[in-house]
């Protein structure tokens, strides 16, 4: 019955080297068995040695060779190999398992992305690529076969952060008799088209981007209520404290000019307003004197009556002493006194009392 209880594990390495696995440690904790293996046809075969055991506690529980053909024979023995405990007669290319996809490539674009990788050498219509992607929102992964070496999905989210993996598979049961998969390629993150080292630094960019933006703001805020404090500092300290002026712009010329020598400024300075109180003095009215007699007899003829003289007829008539009057009432709009008369402006008429 140990025939029927020895299970194997026979897998074919991407057609490049058979790795067969026994579990004998239970039926044969005692002793240890040895493997053999033959890829000939016909009567004559030649059996092979295992040239390199798999151990599991010091006990042979699997043999690693290279693949020489498409038809296999193995055969487990004792120790010394004069009893056969199992034998097994098997198509090495129905147990292939391919390797992991090589030079796989991802491209975005908006929604969909479309995953490539290397064509195997040999073996191509046997094998589909898979892809398999999560969001940091899904429990489960997503998957998606297509043939090799060209895959592509839509539908992904650019504001999720994606986890993918991809591998060859081979086909069940056209080419293979046990569902062999490739081994994953590493696990990518992509985000939008891009790649991250970890899902979390969306989070942090995001994080960052607000509180750069938050910072800026406050920023912006602080210079603005401190414009607003100085402009009302400054109103405040011009109503509470007037600025004291300073007398180097005040006085100019005593210190340009005289170099803060003050008596000799104040000499020029006092001498310069005697010169400009002369040039504007107002100039006098310059009456001449007629005759006391002409003056006695006029005011004898005319008595107290009231002379008008008009400003502008004696301007026109040349009248000399109309022209002396209109000088001395120029000087004043009050009620004047001239040769004994009274003469008071009204507008621009003067009357003569």
């Amino acid at each position: 019955g140990w025939k029927d209880a020895i299970s194997t594990t026979i897998i074919n390495l991407n057609n490049e080297k058979m790795q067969i696995t026994w579990a004998t440690r239970e039926l044969f904790s005692s002793e240890n068995v040895s493997f053999s293996y033959t890829f000939d046809e016909g009567t004559h075969k030649v059996w092979k040695p295992c040239p390199t055991y798999l151990l599991d506690q010091g006990y042979n529980s699997g043999c690693l060779f290279k693949t020489e053909g498409p038809t296999l024979a193995i055969s487990i023995r004792n120790n010394n190999g004069s009893e056969e405990f199992f034998s097994k007669r098997l198509k090495s290319d129905f147990y292939i398992k391919p390797n992991r996809p090589e030079n796989v490539t991802f491209f975005w674009k908006d929604d969909t992305v479309t995953v490539s990788c290397n064509k195997p050498e040999r073996s191509v219509k046997c094998l589909r690529l898979e892809l398999q992607y999560k969001s940091k929102f899904d429990k489960d992964w997503q998957s998606r076969t297509s043939k090799c070496c060209r895959v592509g999905e839509q539908g992904f989210d650019p504001r999720k952060c994606y986890s993918l993996r991809v591998r060859l598979k081979r086909l069940v049961p056209y080419c293979n008799v046990v569902n062999y998969s490739s081994d994953w390629e590493a696990e990518t993150l992509w985000m939008n088209g891009t790649l991250l080292d970890s899902c979390d630094d969306d989070i942090k960019s995001q994080s960052n981007t607000v509180m750069v933006l938050s910072c800026l703001l406050a920023v912006l805020l602080m210079i603005l209520i401190l414009l607003i404090l100085l402009c009302k500092w400054q109103r405040l300290q011009k109503s509470v404290m007037p600025a004291v002026p300073d007398p180097k712009y005040v006085f100019v010329d005593l210190f340009n000019a005289h170099n803060g020598n003050f008596q000799e400024w104040i000499d020029k300075t006092d001498h310069a307003m005697v010169q400009t109180k002369l040039e504007y003095e107002e100039p006098e009215c310059i009456i001449e004197a007629e005759s006391q007699q002409e003056d006695e007899k006029n005011s004898d003829k005319q008595g107290p009556q009231e002379k008008i003289f008009s400003f502008s007829r004696a301007a026109e008539n040349n009248d000399s002493k109309a022209a002396q009057i209109a000088c001395l009432m120029s000087t004043s709009n009050t009620i004047s006194s001239f040769a004994g008369l009274q003469i008071l402006r009204n507008d621009d008429m003067y009357v003569m009392l």
